[in-house]
């Protein structure tokens, strides 16, 4: 791993998502991130500026689908792209110990398991929400069902854009999760759900 003095060489997987094109909005506007490169999985512009792809002006950076590549001499990999690819990118950044982030959502629990089991060597932030808002509210949601305990019932709802391809999401996951431990029950045999699983966008 080779940290830049001045400026942070970032690799963007999920390129071309909506997360992936704000993240490469703002990092185009920070002095201190060099955009190294974007990734993406399918595209037709491979091999073109992906500043012009996603309509943010030239950045000099090609977009590529090589993302072991792309990492070398990296500083950091941002991943929002989906459950089956962020193993093969866990791997890829443990071999090169390219510090790793993950906004990926969606994750089986097997899966999770062997992420956490390839990311071990390297240092990795994985968030089901990076809004330091919703970070509050887990913490605040562990304590109220704690003070409460058994006597309430638990419900979350929650409502996306239509693009939103796994339900519940990350966020409502890992809330239920937290409140779950607090009360001492297993998630897998009491949580009852509207929708589960990678179930695609929705039509309007």
């Amino acid at each position: 791993m080779n940290y830049n003095e001045d400026r942070m060489k970032l690799v963007m997987n999920g390129a071309l998502g909506r997360m992936g094109q704000r993240i490469l909005a703002l990092a185009s506007e920070d002095p201190g991130i060099e955009i190294y490169a974007a990734v993406d999985h399918k595209s037709d512009c491979f091999g073109h500026d992906v500043g012009e792809i996603i309509g943010i002006g030239t950045l000099g950076v090609q977009l590529t689908d090589d993302l072991s590549q792309a990492v070398t001499n990296a500083d950091v990999v941002i991943d929002f792209t989906w459950p089956d690819a962020i193993l093969k990118t866990a791997e890829i950044c443990s071999l090169e110990k390219i510090p790793l982030v993950i906004g990926t959502t969606g994750l089986e629990r097997e899966q999770l398991d062997n992420f956490k089991q390839l990311i071990s060597s390297i240092p990795c932030v994985m968030a089901p929400n990076m809004s330091i808002g919703v970070n509050l509210l887990f913490k605040l949601a562990g304590e109220v069902a704690s003070i409460l305990g058994e006597d309430y019932d638990v419900e979350i709802i929650e409502t996306h854009h239509r693009f939103k391809k796994d339900a519940p999401s990350g966020t409502a996951n890992h809330l239920a999760e937290i409140i779950a431990n607090v009360l001492g029950r297993n998630i897998d045999e009491h949580a009852i759900y509207g929708r589960h699983g990678i179930t695609g966008e929705r039509t309007r």
